[in-house]
């Protein structure tokens, strides 16, 4: 591996530096959190990346610690990246640099407590935002991945290709041999990349799809880009044999998640949200309990 980065000596599961100040969790609001819990034998669970910046990855809105709000930077859209070789390549060198870290950040007890409700049978379904397969490092097996993971790598031509991605890591290895990016400290960012000066990438070379030599990209929704119905509609379907919706760390700006708070509100399904700082769906929610996810939920069980 030729991408490197030093690391002290904390875990990133233990690293906190994106994680909004907060105080503990109330007495009376691990209390409101339990009863929520025991009142519903179903629960549609909607995690954000709020939950994983407690794994070290940054999310893009949390006041202070948040990408948006430390820096200029905004993600890859999809149209920038279908229509230029230059945004693909600036893209991938980012996202070589920035793998080896992202894929090794470990599941908190968000995760860890979410997959002990499922064990438990209170999960209806699971659905995150978020790409990072934390859910599935935790042991969770039946998470839907709203926007896609980056775990996988598909061809957006002949649809056929799919690749792990840690075996595309020793691709781009292959198509890069002279490629030397030493670690800096520089920092993750939600959706894996590194950010690099242009002259480290202008000799970045991004192999073409090995079946029909198409374009390759990660198995994410990007900015811009739809989700795909069927999985919208499968969604759909299983919020509706739900008795409760609970959200953890998210701040439901995108409408990719805020619509299925709208649609269990249309239901009559209870709706509780538990995250730092505001949301969209506040106003719809009969319980919003503002605390660190992976804390408070801790002290639920």
């Amino acid at each position: 591996m030729r991408a490197l980065f030093t690391r002290g000596s904390a875990s990133l599961a233990r690293d906190f530096q994106f994680v909004p100040k907060h105080s503990a969790p109330r007495t009376e609001d691990v209390t409101v959190l339990r009863k929520f819990y025991e009142d519903h034998g179903k629960i549609f669970v909607l995690t954000g990346a709020g939950i994983s910046t407690e794994s070290g990855i940054p999310d893009y809105r949390s006041e202070g610690v948040g990408l948006y709000n430390r820096t200029n930077h905004r993600p890859m859209y999809i149209q920038e990246f279908m229509k230029s070789s230059e945004f693909r390549k600036r893209y991938w060198a980012r996202n070589y640099v920035g793998w080896p870290k992202f894929s090794s950040a470990e599941p908190n007890e968000a995760h860890k407590t979410v997959r002990e409700w499922e064990v438990e049978g209170k999960v209806g379904v699971l659905v995150t935002q978020n790409v990072d397969r934390l859910h599935h490092k935790a042991g969770s097996t039946s998470a839907i991945e709203l926007h896609g993971t980056g775990y996988e790598v598909i061809c957006l031509q002949c649809k056929d290709f799919r690749e792990d991605r840690h075996q595309f890591q020793k691709v781009l290895d292959d198509s890069n041999p002279h490629f030397m990016v030493e670690g800096n400290g520089n920092e993750i960012r939600p959706d894996g990349d590194i950010d690099l000066d242009p002259s480290q990438v202008e000799q970045f070379v991004i192999p073409p799809c090995p079946h029909c030599g198409g374009i390759l990209k990660p198995d994410i929704v990007f900015f811009g880009d739809n989700v795909p119905k069927s999985r919208v509609e499968k969604i759909y379907e299983s919020l509706s044999t739900c008795d409760s919706l609970l959200v953890l760390g998210s701040s439901l700006q995108v409408f990719s998640s805020y619509r299925f708070i709208l649609r269990a509100k249309e239901q009559g399904i209870p709706i509780a949200i538990v995250t730092l700082g505001p949301t969209r769906g506040d106003t719809l929610a009969s319980i919003k309990l503002t605390s660190r996810v992976g804390e408070i939920l801790s002290l639920v069980n």
